[in-house]
């Protein structure tokens, strides 16, 4: 994984902070009972805690809105995690997540079963089931899994989506993708073998216990080698799963009709309910919350929470709609430990006790809205978090230990306190706000800092530039992540192995390169047991905060909206806490 850049696009941020209405939020939705005024029987926080309206009438029309299109349609394109869930309605995968609420467990799909796994981790094997087809009724085969994994190769032309596979199977780059392939049938990437259009088997440069991991996501979905349009393929992608695109107009508007080629004994996954799906886009963010609550639009295409008004609204007249979403980002604050004084990890640790760590939830919207307290990195979602808190933060609840703060200001040579700069994305709602409430905690220790808001569309060229960020001085950068897929390294490694240091697009903020960190990561790869992969991730947590090179405030919270005729909703660990898409239906 030598240059895995997307991963930021999945730092999409929480409902849009409006400190105002956050405050009122819970107010208005305290005098309501649970049933509020919506109607549907479900109750408020239903589909955060099972399934809200569960139901298995098929017919009717879903209707998306959202603030902002797909990153794309092709499969192997994707990287925003709300595409990623969609993208079940049409496309498939060997391996997929179990559609349940509170799983993210790896199930099989296309295949018959999870891997055969043989020669120490590093080869993985699968039989296709029987009745798999595309949209023009034809067999989905080996073949075509192969071909559309072999079109992340072609960055030139599929650019955008994730590299891992990529990076696990040719680390050296030597495949030149299926658009230069030399040989006939443009299948020429030695590390997978389809030895007939039922059997595909993958060669591993060396093992990584997150394969299937890799697998399930949209780069593994199969094209159709005569369908394939090059970079045009995204306007219309051949279906391999109950739905099959009608339009799309970019910045618009979609829609999706029953494949009737899709057939639901191969297929244990996808309940296929509605009869038609649409999707609308509309930039307005209030606008979209309204036409939610008057009940135009059944549920929101990012996932990413209300409004402040829209929240304030929902919560007072109709509680019953509202689920308050525990999603799998973490808000935190990077530290640069190559940006003086921060190369001294004491005054690394004086900023995480002289922070108002509840002044940050604050920020961010309180418990409800913004998240509750987190005492490190890892968030819940992910196996081998824990609740390990070095610095005491939930004990003194969230509030500054300035005591402990001029301890280790002494112990840095820096008793008096010192300057830096703190960095925020001032298009990221919250950023900017709780740069400005650490900015006021940290200068009641002597710690004086300036906040620089940036554009976060040139966030890639700032904070994912070494130089740019020790040129500016940037000490401090106020941000959020969450996981490419359920692990420690989809969470963990692009943000703090040593290895993954980039010159630009770089998400190793404080640079971190400890060999103890690195040597986890290996670790952990190379366990094929997920529980025990998981241990050694939390010890690789640990040592995270350990080194205090992340400050981790909160694990992410939203309201979300669940129309009335919504059925089958419930929350998605394995989609960042956003709805199942796939599982949903209509009244």
């Amino acid at each position: 994984m030598t240059s895995q850049r997307s991963p930021r696009r999945r730092r999409i941020a929480a409902a849009t902070v409006v400190v105002g209405a956050l405050m009122a939020t819970a107010a208005c939705g305290g005098d309501k009972d649970d049933k509020g005024g919506g109607g549907d029987g479900a109750g408020y926080n239903a589909g955060m805690t099972g399934i809200a309206n569960k139901s298995t009438k098929k017919g009717g029309t879903l209707r998306f809105i959202g603030k902002q299109d797909f990153d794309s349609l092709d499969p192997q394109r994707q990287y925003y995690g709300m595409a990623w869930d969609f993208s079940r309605f049409y496309a498939r995968q060997l391996i997929s997540y179990e559609p349940k609420p509170g799983s993210n467990k790896l199930v099989p799909d296309l295949a018959t079963d999870l891997g055969k796994i043989s020669d120490d981790g590093k080869t993985y094997t699968y039989t296709l089931r029987d009745g798999v087809t595309w949209e023009d009724g034809s067999p989905i085969t080996s073949k075509d899994i192969k071909y559309g994994i072999e079109r992340l190769w072609a960055k030139d032309v599929i650019s955008g989506g994730p590299t891992y596979l990529v990076d696990v199977l040719d680390p050296k780059g030597k495949y030149k993708g299926p658009y230069k392939d030399k040989t006939k049938d443009k299948l020429g990437l030695s590390a997978i073998e389809t030895p007939d259009d039922k059997t595909i088997t993958f060669h591993l440069a060396k093992p990584n216990g997150d394969f299937e991991q890799l697998l399930a996501m949209p780069a593994g979905s199969p094209v159709k080698q005569s369908a394939d349009k090059g970079a045009q393929y995204a306007n219309h992608p051949m279906s391999s799963g109950p739905y099959k695109f009608t339009s799309y107009k970019a910045g618009k508007s979609a829609e999706l009709v029953r494949n009737d080629k899709w057939n639901k004994a191969s297929d244990p996954i996808r309940p296929a309910l509605p009869d038609r799906i649409t999707v609308t886009i509309n930039s307005n963010v209030e606008a979209i919350d309204k036409l939610l609550i008057k009940g135009d639009y059944d549920v929101d295409l990012n996932g990413t929470g209300m409004t402040g008004s829209g929240r304030a609204q929902a919560l007072k007249e109709h509680k019953a709609n509202v689920d308050n979403i525990q999603t799998s980002f973490t808000r935190y604050v990077d530290i640069a430990t190559k940006v003086a004084p921060f190369d001294n990890i004491h005054c690394r640790k004086a900023v995480f006790y002289a922070a108002d760590y509840k002044s940050l939830q604050t920020a961010r919207g309180g418990p409800e809205a913004g998240g509750e307290l987190a005492p490190n990195m890892l968030p819940k979602s992910v196996a081998g978090s824990d609740d390990y808190d070095p610095y005491g933060v939930l004990k003194r609840g969230g509030k500054p230990d300035v005591a402990k703060a001029r301890e280790e200001l002494k112990a840095c040579g820096k008793p008096d306190g010192f300057s830096t700069t703190i960095v925020a994305r001032n298009n990221q709602p919250g950023e900017v706000e709780g740069a400005e409430s650490l900015q006021q905690s940290l200068g009641k220790v002597g710690i004086k800092a300036e906040v620089d808001p940036i554009d976060g569309a040139q966030s890639a060229g700032i904070t994912g530039s070494p130089s740019v960020v020790k040129k500016k001085g940037y000490g401090l950068s106020v941000t959020g992540w969450g996981p490419d897929f359920p692990t420690g390294q989809g969470f963990s490694r692009p943000l703090v192995d040593g290895r993954f240091i980039q010159q630009s697009g770089n998400y190793n903020y404080s640079e971190t390169n400890d060999a103890q960190i690195n040597k986890y990561f290996d670790e952990a790869l190379a366990e094929t047991d997920p529980a025990k992969a998981a241990e050694i991730y939390k010890k690789m947590n640990h040592r995270v905060s350990d080194l205090a090179v992340e400050m981790a405030f909160v694990y992410e919270k939203n309201f979300s909206w669940r129309g009335s005729r919504l059925t089958n909703a419930y929350s998605s660990p394995a989609y960042n806490g956003r709805y199942d898409y796939v599982s949903l239906g209509v009244k």
